[in-house]
C-alpha cells in the first residue's frame, strides 16, 4: 500500500471544486457526489484520514503544482496541459460537452447559435470554457466564476445558452423549463489528477480503481450518481491502456511544435533503441512486483515500436498541417513534455501487465478503434496500433524467451534519456475528514 508524501503520511488530501454535480457538490450536509464517495471509499480501504481541499477551476493546475493537495477528484477532464502537470489515473467515466439554449430559438444546431449578439455562459477556467471558445467565435462568451452561477444565468435569461456536459445537463434541464439541448460536441474522459511527484499514490490508486471496477463497486456508484448516463465501464485494463496510449499521442503535436521552435530534428535513432530496452525492463519489473507474468519480449518491443511510429506520424502530420496552431505558451520539451511522457510511460507499462490474456481480438479492435481519438491520427496508423495491441493481448506470458530480434539500423529516437524511461520516447523518429479552503502544507 502506498502512502502520500504529504505533511502527515496517513492523510490523503483531495482537491475538489464542490460546484460540479454529480461529481462534487458542496451543500448544507457537506460535500457529496460520485468523486466524493470514491475518495471516501479509497481512504477507508487504505486506512487514511481524508482532507478535502477546495479549489476554483482557474487555479487547478497552480494548486496542484504548489502541492496544496495530493490528488484532484472533481470530474477532471483529461487534457494535454493537465497531463503535463500531473499524473492521470485510469478513467472513471466518459462525458461530452453539450449546449443548452433557451426557447424560443430558431437555431437548429450549435453552429447556428454562433451569431453576434448571442450570449453563451460557461464555467470559467475549466475544460468547458476551452470547448466553448472553440465552438463560439462570433457569439459573446460569458465566463462565470462559479458553476452554479452558470445555471442561474440560464434561469434568469441573462445568457441565451450555456455550455455544460452530458451528465450535468439532465439536472439543469429539470431546473430550467423550455430549453433545447444540442450535442454532445466532444467525447471526454474523466479521471483523477495526481500530484506529479506522487508516483506511488498514482500506482496504488490505479490498482484500487481496477479492483473496484472488477468487483462492481464502481458500477454501483456510477448508477447511483449518474443513472442511465453512466455509460460503459472505463476502469478496466483494456480501456485504461487505450486511454493512456491516446493521452500520450495527444501530447505529440506539442512535442513537434517544441522541436520546431528549437530547430531540433524529428528523427533520433539512439533514443528509441534505449527506450525499447528500458520498456522491456520496466514491464518485467512491474510483473515481478505484482506477481503477474509479463508478455514476451518480442511482443513488448513490437507494441512499443508501434506507439513510436504512431507518435512520429502524428508529429509529422501536425507540423505539415497549415491549420496547426501550437499552444500560445509552448511547453518546454526537456523540462515539461518529456517528464510527462515518462509518467504516461510508467502508466502504460503497469497496464500492459494488468491486461488480461487471450482477450477476444474483436473486443481489442473495437476498444482501440473507439478509444484512440488523438488529432492527426490517420486511420491506417490507428489500424497498425490496434494490430499491435491485439498481438500484445494474445502474446504468451511467462515463457522462455526466443532469441531477441535485432533492431533495424534505422530505428528512430532522440538521444540520451535522463533515467529508465518506460515508453517515454516522444518518437522523434518515427476515516477522518477535514475541510480546508487554502494551502495546508508547504509546496513539495
Amino acid at each position: 500500500m502506498c502512502l502520500p508524501a504529504a505533511g502527515s503520511a496517513d492523510v490523503l488530501r483531495v482537491g475538489t471544486s464542490g460546484d460540479y454535480a454529480p461529481f462534487s457538490l458542496a451543500g448544507p450536509r457537506g460535500l457529496t457526489g460520485f468523486d466524493i464517495d470514491v475518495a471516501r471509499a479509497y481512504a477507508e480501504d487504505r486506512g487514511l484520514s481524508l482532507e478535502f481541499v477546495r479549489f476554483a477551476w482557474p487555479e487547478l493546475l497552480e494548486a496542484l503544482a504548489e502541492g496544496r493537495f495530493d490528488v484532484a477528484m472533481s470530474g477532471v477532464t483529461l487534457r494535454t496541459e493537465r497531463s503535463i502537470a500531473g499524473r492521470f489515473s485510469v478513467p472513471l467515466l466518459e462525458t461530452g460537452a453539450v449546449v443548452l439554449v433557451r426557447e424560443p430559438t430558431t437555431a437548429s444546431s450549435p453552429h447556428e447559435l454562433d451569431q453576434r449578439g448571442t450570449r453563451v455562459g460557461v464555467n470559467a477556467g475549466g475544460h468547458l470554457e476551452q470547448v466553448a471558445r472553440r465552438q463560439f467565435r462570433l457569439a459573446t462568451l460569458v465566463a462565470i466564476a462559479d458553476n452554479a452561477g452558470v445555471l442561474g444565468a440560464l434561469a434568469r435569461g441573462s445568457v441565451d445558452a450555456v455550455v455544460t456536459d452530458s451528465v450535468e445537463a439532465p439536472a439543469w434541464q429539470a431546473t430550467v423549463e423550455d430549453v433545447r439541448r444540442f450535442g454532445p460536441l466532444t467525447r471526454d474522459r474523466k479521471a483523477y489528477l495526481v500530484y506529479a511527484e506522487h508516483g506511488d499514490l498514482a500506482r496504488d490508486l490505479d490498482t484500487w480503481l481496477l479492483e473496484r471496477e472488477a468487483d462492481g463497486a464502481l458500477a454501483e456508484l456510477r448508477t447511483r450518481h449518474f443513472g442511465r448516463n453512466a455509460g460503459e465501464p472505463t476502469a478496466t485494463p483494456l480501456a485504461a491502456l487505450v486511454a493512456a496510449m491516446d493521452e500520450r499521442l495527444a501530447l505529440m503535436p506539442s512535442v513537434a511544435a517544441a522541436k520546431r521552435a528549437n530547430a531540433r530534428p524529428i528523427a533520433a535513432p539512439a533514443r528509441e533503441r534505449k527506450v525499447l530496452d528500458a520498456t522491456v525492463t520496466a514491464v518485467r519489473e512491474v510483473a515481478e512486483a505484482t506477481g503477474r507474468p509479463a508478455p514476451r519480449e518480442a511482443a513488448i518491443r513490437a507494441f512499443t515500436r508501434a506507439q513510436m511510429d504512431a507518435a512520429k506520424e502524428v508529429q509529422m502530420a501536425a507540423v505539415r498541417d497549415p491549420d496547426f496552431a501550437p499552444p500560445a505558451t509552448l511547453p518546454d520539451l526537456d523540462d515539461e513534455l518529456r517528464p510527462a511522457l515518462l509518467r504516461i510511460g510508467e502508466h502504460i507499462a503497469a497496464l500492459v501487465v494488468a491486461l488480461p490474456t487471450q482477450l477476444a481480438p474483436h473486443s481489442v479492435d473495437a476498444a482501440c478503434r473507439d478509444g484512440l481519438r488523438a488529432a492527426w491520427l490517420h486511420e491506417e496508423v490507428r489500424a497498425r496500433l490496434c494490430a499491435a495491441l491485439r498481438e500484445l493481448s494474445l502474446a504468451p506470458r511467462g515463457e522462455a524467451e526466443p532469441e531477441p530480434v535485432p533492431e533495424p539500423s534505422n530505428a528512430s529516437g532522440d538521444g540520451a534519456t535522463t533515467r529508465r524511461p518506460p515508453l517515454d520516447s516522444d518518437a522523434e523518429a518515427p476515516g477522518e475528514e477535514r475541510l480546508a479552503t487554502g494551502p495546508t502544507h508547504a509546496a513539495r
